[in-house]
């Protein structure tokens, strides 16, 4: 719809109040709920008035995580982070996740409009929490646990926000809730209810600036490891720090030593950080965690494991044989099974006799949890800290200690770049089906060499073709037709 269309059809709502409809709220929100606004009366967080009120509404910023979004994080998280990388193929039969693991993607792709809705859905929901908990005047609600989930919502909406940052560049930033539309205040309304895209380092500067603040107010340990704690905000800080360019490696440091300091260790065993027995490990940093289908279940294991139907996320050749030529059995057979499948599917890439699926989700009773992060992946981002610092020796210690616990031979390399590959290739055989492989290879701009250079599983180039406009998504068509202030990303 073209502004000057939607501003007639304003028009003719307010002629409508001024013929006697005055009292009546107008509802011109956009399905993608990216509003903002002054945290007036009758917004969507008014309902937030006392101690057990604050606490259901941060509840419901973590409930994203299992119910509301979880398409998001139990499904489309992994397609985008493996199977648009060189870990995956999209698997299934679905074309807007062929689109996506060929780099074909149309502004159209019903896979970008949902996940653009479900993470703003989720900043919604915390951007209720930010803007009426501090206004809460209840004496069951102390000032430390206020400031606490407060800064829980903001880890949580700094979390959605980073990854749309890195999925579509510059997004509208909304950080507050829009008053009742009224008759009165809808041409002030308008600019606020379809808002701009925000630059990319508005965005950082201010998810940046919310975990600053967070990491002062969540507490070091919690009840288990799906609340925020310290160790998560700072976490995110090195994730962020090693993604923002220019990289500032000393901070990326400084963010993983906090993290190292509180006390997490590595598992002994690396396949107990998959085989349900071990949830919460003290490796663990933030854990999404799931009990059953009574309580928001993980449906995503069977979205990725078994014989009944084409699953997505298919294990790709090239990672299988990058298993294989570094000798990693250990951590092979934790990430990745095999069955027989001949006779039930086609598939013009893989086996059917020996057909793989991942399985660091295995449990098929919805209680399997997701760790989104963990003390491996803060060791690897240290080491890549060093190394980018010329400290190759201290690089070398920390992938050395990574590689002993699934008894590889220590790499003891001393070279900068020979270092800075060996990293990347550790970090994917580690990671691999964490959601973490694609970000990885567009942070450190080895994503369209990496991937145009992919070959089947006999050494065929694949002929996926990346532009460095392909490394962005583009804005869902759905929200450009809604609002006119959106540009598109260039070449969409």
């Amino acid at each position: 719809m073209k502004r000057t269309n939607r501003l007639l059809i304003i028009s003719a709502a307010l002629v409508s109040l001024a013929l006697g409809a005055c009292n009546k709220d107008l509802n011109l929100q956009p399905p993608s709920n990216t509003v903002v606004g002054n945290g007036g009366q009758g917004t969507a967080g008014s309902y937030i008035k006392d101690a057990a009120t604050s606490e259901a509404a941060l509840a419901s910023c973590y409930a994203f995580f299992r119910s509301n979004a979880a398409e998001y994080y139990v499904l489309d998280y992994f397609n985008i982070g493996d199977a648009q990388s060189d870990n995956a193929y999209a698997g299934a039969d679905n074309a807007a996740g062929f689109e996506v693991d060929e780099f074909r993607i149309l502004s159209t792709n019903s896979w970008v409009a949902r996940d653009w809705s479900y993470l703003y859905n989720q900043i919604t929901a915390c951007n209720s929490v930010i803007v009426n908990v501090p206004k809460v005047t209840d004496a069951a609600l102390t000032a430390t646990r206020k400031a606490q989930i407060v800064a829980e919502a903001q880890f949580i909406r700094a979390r959605a926000y980073f990854d749309l940052v890195r999925l579509f560049g510059d997004v509208p930033l909304v950080l507050e809730e829009l008053p009742t539309i009224t008759a009165d205040n809808l041409a002030e309304i308008y600019p606020l209810l379809y808002p701009a895209r925000a630059s990319k380092d508005s965005v950082y500067n201010q998810i940046t600036n919310d975990l600053k603040s967070a990491v002062e107010a969540v507490p070091v340990s919690a009840v288990n490891k799906g609340f925020v704690t310290k160790g998560a905000v700072y976490t995110l800080l090195a994730k962020i720090a090693a993604t923002r360019k220019p990289i500032n490696w000393p901070e990326v440091q400084s963010y993983t030593d906090q993290v190292i300091a509180l006390g997490y260790s590595l598992l002994p065993v690396y396949d107990q950080l998959w085989d349900g027995a071990h949830e919460n490990s003290a490796e663990a940093i933030f854990e999404l965690n799931f009990d059953g289908w009574e309580t928001g279940g993980n449906w995503g294991t069977s979205m990725f494991l078994g014989t009944d139907w084409k699953k997505f996320c298919n294990p790709s050749n090239d990672l299988m044989r990058a298993y294989k030529e570094a000798n990693d059995s250990i951590r092979y057979r934790s990430t990745i099974t095999f069955a027989n499948v001949t006779g039930k599917w086609g598939d013009a890439r893989l086996s059917l006799d020996s057909f793989p699926f991942f399985y660091k989700m295995r449990k098929t009773d919805a209680s399997q949890n997701i760790i989104m992060y963990r003390l491996a992946d803060v060791l690897l981002l240290k080491a890549e800290a060093l190394n980018e610092q010329g400290n190759v020796s201290g690089a070398n210690d920390i992938v050395t200690q990574i590689r002993q616990r699934v008894k590889l031979n220590p790499l003891n390399i001393t070279d900068q770049a020979a270092m800075r590959l060996a990293i990347e290739r550790e970090r994917r055989l580690e990671l691999a089906f964490e959601g973490q492989r694609w970000y990885d290879l567009v942070r450190t701009d080895r994503a369209i060499p990496v991937m145009q250079a992919v070959t089947d599983g006999k050494g065929v180039n694949l002929g996926y073709h990346l532009t460095e406009q392909s490394l962005l998504w583009p804005i869902p068509q759905g929200e450009m037709d809604q609002n006119a202030n959106l540009e598109q990303n260039t070449g969409y």
